[in-house]
């Protein structure tokens, strides 16, 4: 991922700001977390913006909401980031022609690719969406020692004193944090919170998510209506 060394500028700057928690409102990959989707719309859009193939990748995903509705969480779990790691990671400056892009579920799903950030945020939106809590999930950023450099994971916590399992693209299987001696947490964040982390726990609280501005940007750019053309068409 380019712009990993951009990563460690900003959680610096991110440790000497005194940060102060306020809430931010959920958006979900199209609206509201856990309300219906509209699935002809978003397919048809993606399927004009991107290609056939956008579209069918699309209404797989779909499939995964459906199928994953009345399963438990573990197995939501199992079959989004099962999902998700089949598409392609392609760095940002490559792809988007600029470094640390953070896509939208919709772009990632369109163009079929990303880097770490995009598959980490397409998971949590997706088990947000089929209403798994934001208070389980953190989107964290770690250092990934096997190949030397910043890297973002999907974390989940099935309890507030649990340690948390890992949902990632350079290991396609779910391990708790403590098998993964690979991974140095940095920071990790939700729709709510920012958290400092010091050890693969839940971190100090330092604040609200919304002191990150990549991430109110892709708040802000949810959903089909402002989807943004690669620089490079992997299909």
């Amino acid at each position: 991922m380019n712009g990993r060394l951009g990563y460690k500028a900003s959680f610096l700057r991110v440790c000497r700001l005194s940060l102060i928690a306020s809430a931010l409102g959920i958006c979900c990959l199209y609206a509201a977390p856990t309300q219906t989707l509209d699935e002809a719309r978003i397919t048809s859009t993606l399927e004009k913006r991107y290609g056939e193939r956008a579209g069918m990748r699309a209404r797989a995903w779909f499939k995964v909401l459906s199928e994953s509705v009345t399963v438990s969480e573990q197995d939501k779990l199992l079959k989004v980031n099962n999902f998700f790691n089949l598409f392609r990671f392609v760095d940002d400056i490559k792809l988007w022609g600029e470094s640390n892009y953070w896509a939208t579920p919709m772009e990632f799903i369109g163009v079929n690719g990303g880097d770490c950030e995009d598959f980490s945020i397409a998971k949590y939106f997706t088990l947000l969406q089929l209403g798994v809590s934001e208070d389980k999930m953190r989107i964290t950023m770690v250092k990934a020692t096997s190949v030397n450099q910043y890297h973002m994971v999907l974390a989940y916590y099935e309890t507030p004193s649990s340690i948390p399992l890992v949902l990632d693209n350079l290991d396609h299987v779910i391990k708790p944090a403590t098998q993964r001696a690979d991974l140095l947490p940095v920071y990790s964040f939700n729709g709510k919170q920012l958290w400092l982390n010091k050890e693969q726990g839940r971190g100090v609280l330092a604040g609200s998510s919304t002191r990150l501005e990549k991430w109110n940007d892709l708040n802000h750019r949810l959903g089909v209506d402002r989807l943004r053309q690669p620089k490079l068409k992997l299909e």
